[in-house]
C-alpha cells in the first residue's frame, strides 16, 4: 500500500489534478465567503449607515488585493529558483492566517489588515497549471486546466452557500475559525500529497529572474494586451460579484436573522450553472479552439450582464445572475488555456505565475468602480457597467489575438 501511494504521489496527473482542484476549490470558498459576509461584519464591527457599508465593501477589496500585488514577480522567481512546491504552500499559509486575523479583528482597520494579508497567496494557481500541464497528456490538457480552474469560480459561489448558515447561527468569526481550520488540512495535504520533479533550470540572481518575468510580459506584444484584456473581463465580473451580497440584501423581505444563509442560497444556485458549464465549455475549446469559444463565451456574457438590474425580486434576480456567472467561470477557465499557448516552453512558467494576475487586479478595479458608480448611479448600474467593460475587454482580445508569442531574451537573441 506505501508503495502504490508513493508511486501515486509521484506520476499521476490525475491525482495532482485532483489535489490541486481541491485546494482550488476551498482557496476561492475561504475568499468567497469572505467577500459575501463582509457587509453584515461590517455592521458587527460598528459601521451603521448603508452608504459607509457600500463604500467600504468596495474599498476594502479594492486595497487588500492590491498590496500583494507587487510581490507576483518574486513568487514566480522563486519557484524557477528554488522549487514550485514551497512556493504554492505559502499561498495557503497566507489564507490560514488572514482568516485568523479576520476572526480576532475587533474594529474595521484589524479586518482590513486580515484581508490584506490574503493577498500574499497571489501566484499559487499558475504554478499549479504550470505542473499539472507538464504531467497530463497534450490531448486532455484543455480538459484538465477547465476542471482544476474551475473549481474557483464553483468555491466562489458554493462557498457563501454553506458559509451562510454559519454566519446567522454563529456569526462570521465562527465561520473564520472553520475556514482556518479547513486551510491547515489543506496545508498539510499539499506538502505532503505530491512529489514535486521540478528541477531548477535557472541559477541566475532572484532579483534578476524576477525583473526578466516581468521584461517577458512587457517585450512580447501579444501579452501586452492579453493581459489588460483579461483585465477587463474580470473587472466586470468582480465589480458585480462584490456589490452581489447588497443588492441580495435589498430584494430580501424575510427575517433577518436568515440573510446569510438567503445570499448563500443565491450564490449556490450560479454553483450549479458553474458545475454545468465549466468543464463543458473547456471540451467544446478542446474541439473547436480555445480562442474561439472564449469570444463566444465573452460575447453571451455581454448580453445577460443588464438583466440583473432589471429583477424585481430575488428569483427574477437570480436566474440571470446563476447564468451569468456560469459563463463568466467558463471565460475564466479558458483564459488559461490561452494564456498558455501564448507563451514559449522556456516562458511558459513565468508567465504562468501571473495567470491570476488579471483577475486579482480585476478584483481591486472592479469593486472601485462599483463604488463610484453605487453612490451616483445606485446599485443596480453595477449590472450594465459590468457588460460595457467586459465588451471593452473583447475588443482589446481581438487585437492581442493577432500578436506574436512571448519569448525570453535567450529566444530572441540570434
Amino acid at each position: 500500500m506505501a508503495e502504490r501511494l508513493r508511486r501515486l504521489r509521484s506520476s499521476s496527473w490525475v491525482w495532482l489534478l485532483v489535489l490541486f482542484t481541491v485546494a482550488g476549490f476551498v482557496e476561492a470558498a475561504f475568499w468567497s465567503q469572505m467577500v459575501a459576509f463582509t457587509p453584515l461584519f461590517l455592521r458587527e464591527l460598528g459601521v451603521e449607515t448603508a452608504d459607509e457599508i457600500e463604500s467600504l465593501t468596495g474599498l476594502i477589496a479594492a486595497v487588500s488585493t492590491l498590496i500583494g500585488l507587487p510581490l507576483l514577480p518574486f513568487w514566480g522567481a522563486l519557484a524557477d529558483r528554488y522549487s514550485r512546491q514551497p512556493v504554492i504552500v505559502r499561498s495557503f499559509v497566507a489564507h490560514a492566517l488572514a482568516g485568523s486575523v479576520a476572526m480576532l479583528a475587533g474594529n474595521v482597520w484589524v479586518f482590513v489588515l486580515g484581508r490584506s494579508i490574503s493577498s500574499f497567496s497571489l501566484g499559487n494557481s499558475g504554478l499549479m497549471m504550470t505542473t499539472l500541464q507538464e504531467r497530463a497528456p497534450a490531448r486532455r490538457i484543455g480538459f484538465a486546466f477547465a476542471v482544476m480552474a474551475g473549481a474557483s469560480p464553483l468555491g466562489a459561489v458554493l462557498g457563501p452557500l454553506g458559509g451562510g448558515p454559519i454566519v446567522d447561527a454563529w456569526g462570521f468569526r465562527a465561520l473564520m475559525g472553520i475556514d482556518v481550520a479547513v486551510m491547515l488540512l489543506v496545508i498539510g495535504a499539499v506538502t505532503f500529497g505530491y512529489v514535486d520533479h521540478y528541477r531548477p533550470q535557472q541559477r541566475a540572481p532572484l532579483l534578476g529572474m524576477a525583473v526578466e518575468g516581468v521584461r517577458i510580459i512587457l517585450r512580447s506584444p501579444r501579452l501586452r494586451l492579453l493581459f489588460p484584456a483579461l483585465l477587463l473581463l474580470f473587472a466586470g465580473w468582480m465589480l458585480a460579484y462584490t456589490y452581489a451580497p447588497l443588492v441580495i440584501e435589498r430584494a430580501y423581505t424575510g427575517p433577518r436573522d436568515e440573510l446569510g444563509t438567503t445570499i448563500g442560497l443565491v450564490f449556490g444556485v450560479s454553483g450549479i450553472a458553474t458545475l454545468l458549464l465549466g468543464p463543458l465549455v473547456g471540451a467544446i475549446g478542446d474541439r473547436y479552439g480555445h480562442w474561439r469559444t472564449l469570444f463566444i463565451a465573452a460575447g453571451a456574457a455581454v448580453i445577460i450582464w443588464p438583466l440583473p438590474a432589471l429583477a424585481t425580486d430575488l428569483v427574477t434576480f437570480t436566474l440571470p445572475w446563476a447564468l451569468v456567472n456560469g459563463i463568466s467561470s467558463s471565460v475564466f477557465s479558458l483564459s488559461f488555456n490561452v494564456m498558455s499557448s501564448s507563451a514559449t516552453d522556456a516562458t511558459r512558467g513565468r508567465v504562468m505565475t501571473f495567470a491570476y494576475l488579471p483577475v486579482n487586479v480585476g478584483f481591486a478595479l472592479g469593486p472601485t468602480l462599483g463604488a463610484i458608480v453605487a453612490r451616483t448611479s445606485g446599485l443596480p448600474a453595477i449590472f450594465p457597467l459590468a457588460a460595457v467593460v467586459t465588451l471593452m475587454g473583447i475588443g482589446a482580445l481581438v487585437v492581442a489575438r493577432r500578436q506574436p508569442l512571448a519569448r525570453s531574451a535567450s529566444e530572441s537573441s540570434p
